[in-house]
C-alpha cells in the first residue's frame, strides 16, 4: 500500500521509504500455506457423504479463522506500516482500519540508537530508537539495513543543522529571560536599594 504523498510539504523530499523487514511476513505465509494444505487434505481424505461434508465445513471454518487471524491480518499490518524519512522529518504511520501517524522533525532529534540481536545481524535488520527533545521517542522495529538507515539519518540531521543555524540562536535567546527571572526571584524585594541613594536609617 503506497504512502500518501499529500502529507508531505511542497519542498519536502522523501529520502527513505521503508516497511518492516520481510521476516515479518514469513510466519503469516507459512500459516496460510498450512491452512490451505489442511483443507486439501481433509477434502481428499473424508468420504463424500453427509458426515464428510460436515467435517469439511468444520475444518474449513477453523482453517479460515486461523488463516485470517494469523495469516492475512499480520500481512496487512506489515504492508500498512511505513517508515518514511524525509529531508525535514521522520514519519511513522501504521494501522489497517484506524491509522496513526507520528512526525519527528529532524531539528528536534537529539539521539538515535540502533540495536541488533544475533538473528537481526544475520538477517540484516534491527531496531532503531529515536529520541527527541521533550521526552518524545519513537521505536522503529525490524528496520531493514538498520546501520545504513542510521548513517543516512545522521547525515540528514547534520545537513538540517547546517541549513538552519538560527535554531540554536533562537534557543539561546529563549533561555535568557528565564535566567533573568531567576535572578530577580532570588533577590528579596525588601533589601532592594531605593532609587537615588542608599536606604535611610531610622
Amino acid at each position: 500500500m503506497p504512502f500518501p504523498d499529500d502529507v508531505l510539504t511542497d519542498e519536502e523530499e522523501v529520502v527513505l521509504h521503508l516497511h518492516p523487514h520481510a521476516r515479518a511476513a514469513v510466519l503469516p505465509i507459512v500459516v496460510l500455506a498450512a491452512a490451505l494444505a489442511v483443507m486439501i487434505m481433509v477434502w481428499v481424505m473424508l468420504p463424500p457423504n453427509t458426515g464428510g461434508l460436515i467435517g469439511v465445513c468444520v475444518v474449513g471454518a477453523v482453517a479460515f479463522f486461523v488463516a485470517v487471524r494469523r495469516g492475512v491480518w499480520p500481512l496487512l499490518v506489515w504492508r500498512t506500516t511505513h517508515y518514511v524519512i524525509t529531508d525535514e522529518r521522520i514519519l511513522l504511520q501504521d494501522g489497517v482500519v484506524a491509522r496513526e501517524r507520528r512526525d519527528l522533525p529532524l531539528n528536534r532529534i537529539n539521539d538515535h540508537v540502533a540495536t541488533q540481536s544475533l538473528l537481526d545481524r544475520v538477517l540484516g535488520c534491527g531496531t532503531l530508537t529515536v529520541d527527541s527533545i521533550g521526552e518524545r521517542s519513537a521505536v522503529l522495529a525490524s528496520v531493514p539495513h538498520v546501520q545504513q538507515v542510521q548513517t543516512t539519518l545522521y547525515e540528514l540531521i547534520e545537513t538540517d543543522r547546517e541549513l538552519r543555524p538560527d535554531d540554536d540562536d533562537e534557543a539561546e535567546v529563549l533561555e535568557e529571560p528565564v535566567v533573568t527571572q531567576r535572578g530577580v526571584a532570588r533577590r528579596s524585594p525588601g533589601r532592594s536599594p531605593r532609587p537615588g541613594g542608599p536606604p535611610t536609617r531610622r
